[in-house]
């Protein structure tokens, strides 16, 4: 049971935090579609506490979204403790600390998974988060910093010592990136040691993905990252498989070009119209994979700024697809 103060769901499935891909407009498309719990993106301790506009927008949540997290990182006490300060100010239902991000730039900073290197001050990093703010306080990270390092027991007792509420194992060290296969055997492990929720992290791209890390693991929740991306019907088809044993839902193509439509409505709503639409090209090649000609209509896509030409365009496709079928 995922359960975090009123939040209470039985193999909760949830959506990660993404970079530049978790804004309000994806999370309130798969909270629609059947995800439990949302994470903004990644926000940056210190640009919170220079008040860094850009960085602030992040922050930024809207009511039909929660539950929701916001998802702070850093490698200093003091930034990422008023950081969590102000995170708690947007109401939130969870701040989450992100202790597993692998790539370069961040773990530079002392940030991420660098802070694995060094259980002890993380822990106390982490205690004074949780100290400063009242909303309840999780974390996400991974196994270790390579196999050699591998610290996540040691890891998950310090932050249940400390009051984190909720734990999120990426199920593999920092060295592998996104590569390889995540080794998801660490759950029940971490399971043994913790009396808080655990959640299963890595290697989660199918909703039967999702059904077997439930059936391999005492896992209380999954969370999806890459795999939401361009396919968020994943939360409603894991739903399904979950409660019926079977995905009564077609994916069909008329779901998956309406779905990208309304997901940039939502967007041009939140962020203004040539923004949203510039930012939207990323999810096009999620939305219209394995569809004829899908190649053709992106390199279109890609030139165009007003949502009414995107519309006629991907309607116009739409009605057209028959053709394009009988073409290939």
């Amino acid at each position: 049971m995922f359960e975090i103060r009123n939040i209470k769901k039985d193999k909760a499935v949830l959506l990660a935090p993404m970079e530049d891909v978790t804004d309000i407009s994806f999370r309130l498309v798969c909270r629609e579609l059947g995800a439990d719990v949302v994470y903004t993106e990644f926000v940056n301790s210190e640009g919170l506490v220079r008040n860094s506009v850009k960085t602030h927008k992040k922050l930024e949540i809207v009511e039909e979204e929660h539950p929701v997290g916001i998802q702070i990182y850093g490698g200093v006490l003091n930034s990422m403790v008023e950081a969590a300060k102000i995170a708690e100010k947007e109401n939130p239902d969870i701040i989450d600390i992100n202790a597993g991000c692998w790539v370069k730039n961040v773990v530079g900073n002392g940030a991420g998974s660098a802070l694995l290197k060094d259980p002890a001050y993380m822990q106390n990093l982490v205690r004074n988060v949780v100290n400063a703010v009242s909303l309840p306080v999780t974390v996400k990270t991974r196994l270790g910093w390579d196999h050699d390092n591998i610290k996540i027991l040691e890891v998950a007792r310090r932050m249940e010592d400390v009051g984190v509420e909720a734990l999120t194992v990426h199920c593999r060290t920092r060295s592998m990136g996104n590569k390889g296969d995540a080794d998801w055997s660490w759950i029940n492990k971490v399971k043994e040691v913790v009396s808080i929720p655990v959640v299963l992290n890595g290697n989660i791209l199918t909703a039967w993905d999702v059904k077997k890390a439930f059936e391999e693991t005492n896992a209380d929740a999954v969370m999806i990252a890459r795999g939401a991306i361009g396919n968020p019907w994943i939360f409603m088809e894991a739903k399904e498989l979950l409660t019926n044993g079977i995905i009564s839902t077609q994916i069909d193509e008329e779901l998956k070009i309406k779905t990208c439509l309304k997901h940039l409505q939502i967007a041009v709503k939140v962020k203004g119209e040539k923004r949203a639409v510039i930012e939207h090209r990323k999810f096009y090649t999620g939305y219209l994979k394995a569809l004829p000609h899908a190649s053709q209509i992106r390199s279109v896509l890609m030139q165009i700024y007003d949502y009414p030409a995107v519309e006629d365009i991907l309607l116009t496709y739409l009605k057209d697809l028959d053709k394009y079928k009988i073409a290939v």
